[in-house]
This record gives C-alpha cells, structure tokens and sequence, in this order.
C-alpha cells in the first residue's frame, strides 16, 4: 500500500481511504453490515488505514457501523475522519450535541480528521455567526480532534475565502479528471498547495460516472495499459498529484475493493505521456454533448419555475457518460423545475448568450426522459 507523509502532518494515512458512504445495501435500503464489515476489513489488511464517514451517511447508519467495525482493531492503527453537518446544526449548542453524538456513535475518544461538511458561502456564514471555530479549536485544544479541516462544495470564490481565513490543517475538495474547473477545481487545488495546505479527494471517480465511457474512449485506454480498470484510471490521476494526501473511493462491493487495492498496492503515479492522454480524453468527453450549454444561468430564472441549466448539465452528462438510470433520477428529483413544465415562453432564448434553441431542447430533453422512464 502507497502512503503519504505530507510536510504538514505528523501522520503517514495510506493515499487509497475508505468512503463509507456507498456501503452496499439490503432489498429495504438498510446497509448490508456483514458484507460492509467484510470489505473494510479486506481494505485495512491490505494496508487501508484512513476510514472516512459523517453524520449523515446512509441516513444515519454509517458512523455507528464503522464504529462497530473499527472497534475491533488498536486505535492508532488506522486514522478515523467524521464531519460536523453544519446544515443540521440550528444553534452552537446543537453543534457542540452532534459532535459529542459523534464520538458514541464511533466509539472514540477523538476523531484523527474532523470537518466542517460540504462548506458553501451560505453555510461558512452560519460558521461564522454560530463561532463553530472556537467550539472545534477547544476540541483540538482538549485531544478531541487531531487535525481540523472541512470539505467543499461550491464555487472557487467561496473556496478562496474559507481558505484563506485561518490556517487549515487540511481540506477535502471534488476533484477528477473531468471537474478540473468545477467547484474548487485545479484552480482551488493550486491554492492549497501554495497555502501547504494538503488535500483530501472525494469524488474521483465523479460518483462512479467514470467507470462507463464510450467504447472508443475505453479502447484508447485500454489500449494503453489493459491493467488498469477505468476506476483506476479515475483514481491514479488525482492520486499523482503532489499535494494530495489521500484519495477517497466509496467503495460499494467487494470487486471495487480488490479493483481499489490493485490500483494502490502498488501505486503507480502517472507519466507525463498519460496526464496528456487523459487531458485528450476528458476534452474529447466535453464534445459528446447535446448542446452548448454552459450554465452561466443567464436565462434564469424562468418564469415557470424550469431550472435551465440543471436540466441541460443532467442531458449532456447522460450523453458523455452514458449512464441513463442514474441521469433519469437525478432528472426525477428537479421535481417541478423539470423540463417538461417550460411552456415555450422562449424568454430564455432571448438573452442567451450561446444562442441555444432552448425551447426545443427542453422539448427533447423531457421527451428523452420521459422514454427511458417508460
């Protein structure tokens, strides 16, 4: 197993962590904890020793089932990262009850990594006002916390700001070879380093949606090295980066495990030649879409409630990944802002500056999911 020992740190976490988010799960959407159980373990014999939940994970059961789990081995055998929901914290004091829930939940004394979870600008606001800071300095003042960072999710704006606040120990970003300029991005990534910041990666894998290319694009790769499943691609090219200390897969089966732990045991990092082939790739993705959309939102808000650019990302990453059942949920939950509810007003088209034929993207679009639902 490949481990890193960053300049900033006095630990050495294995650059491959556990996710325990997508456990698989039971015919009634429960985790299945014999089979979850069995993959960690399989991970830390392997040499897997950064294991990373949070409070909300399968609806609440991920942080007791690892708790469980990882109470079987030595505590200094492996590094336990949680995060602080600050969504569901409506006062400091429910703050300070959620993470004092978190430590019986886990059955610790203190947590290796502890994060603020899945910052935005609304919600680093609420840290602020709520002086969450404070609450979590005196936790790591008392051996509560060993490292204090928090993980992302919004624009690089907010990112530069929540990082440039305080000294962070640490930061857990989105980051894969096709979000290179989303969210925080390679922009975000950059600043870290400048800042000695070291990263954590989650969604290298783009939620799985890198695992299923078109058949030329897998060609190319495989041709390259046949060794390599496409998820490995995914993972060395995040994991090759300097900076990053620890790259978080999700591990849903037993097969993704094995696949994970060949990928890192050993860790081969990528050459020159493959960081240019898989930047040709990614560029080549981008093309295999329906239209143009950037989502600049210029067009919103529509005044039927049809959210344009949410509509159109789900439609052109269905046709660069091919993924239509994941796609048609995630065109489910728009709910009312689907776009079958457009009502060719064509207000949008109007000040569009791509000068899309909305109206009939709409049309197609609803139609598209409207068959793969039937």
């Amino acid at each position: 197993m490949e481990y890193k020992q960053m300049a900033a740190w006095d630990v050495k976490p294995s650059l491959l962590g556990f996710g325990c988010m997508r456990f698989p799960t039971l015919a009634d959407g429960s985790i299945d904890e014999s089979e979850a159980e069995a993959m960690i373990d399989a991970a830390m014999q392997a040499g897997v020793n950064y294991i990373d939940t949070a409070y909300p994970y399968h609806n609440g059961d991920s942080e007791p089932l690892v708790g469980r789990v990882l109470k079987k081995y030595p505590r200094d055998s492996f590094y336990l990262a949680t995060k602080l929901p600050i969504w569901k914290a409506e006062s400091p004091q429910a703050a300070r009850a959620i993470f004092y829930d978190q430590l019986e939940r886990l059955q610790t004394d203190y947590f290796d990594f502890y994060l603020v979870h899945a910052l935005d600008a609304a919600r680093w606001q609420k840290v602020l006002d709520f002086d969450i800071l404070s609450f979590l300095d005196q936790m790591k003042a008392e051996g509560k916390i060993r490292h204090l960072g928090f993980s992302f999710h919004d624009e690089y704006p907010a990112f530069e700001q929540i990082l440039l606040y305080r000294k962070w120990d640490f930061c857990q970003i989105q980051l894969n070879y096709m979000d290179t300029n989303i969210q925080a991005g390679l922009k975000g990534y950059a600043l870290a380093e400048q800042q000695g910041v070291p990263i954590i990666v989650m969604e290298p894998i783009k939620g799985g949606r890198l695992t299923t290319l078109p058949k030329d694009l897998t060609a190319a790769l495989h041709e390259q090295n046949a060794s390599y499943s496409l998820a490995a691609w995914a993972l060395r090219y995040v994991a090759s980066l300097p900076n990053v200390a620890v790259v978080l897969s999700g591990m849903s089966s037993m097969a993704q495990v094995q696949d994970n732990l060949h990928t890192f045991a050993p860790f081969v990092p990528f050459s020159e030649t493959e960081f240019k082939q898989i930047d040709e790739l990614a560029a080549r993705l981008r093309k295999q879409v329906r239209n143009g959309c950037t989502g600049c939102e210029y067009c919103m808000p529509c005044p039927f409630g049809v959210d344009i650019p949410k509509n159109f990302k789900i439609w052109n990453e269905e046709a660069m990944y091919h993924d239509k059942q994941a796609s048609a949920l995630l065109y489910r939950d728009l709910g009312d802002a689907q776009a079958s509810k457009c009502q060719a007003c064509g207000k949008c088209e109007t000040v569009c500056p791509q000068h899309i034929a909305i109206r009939k993207d709409l049309a197609a679009l609803a139609a598209y999911f409207e068959q793969v639902k039937a």
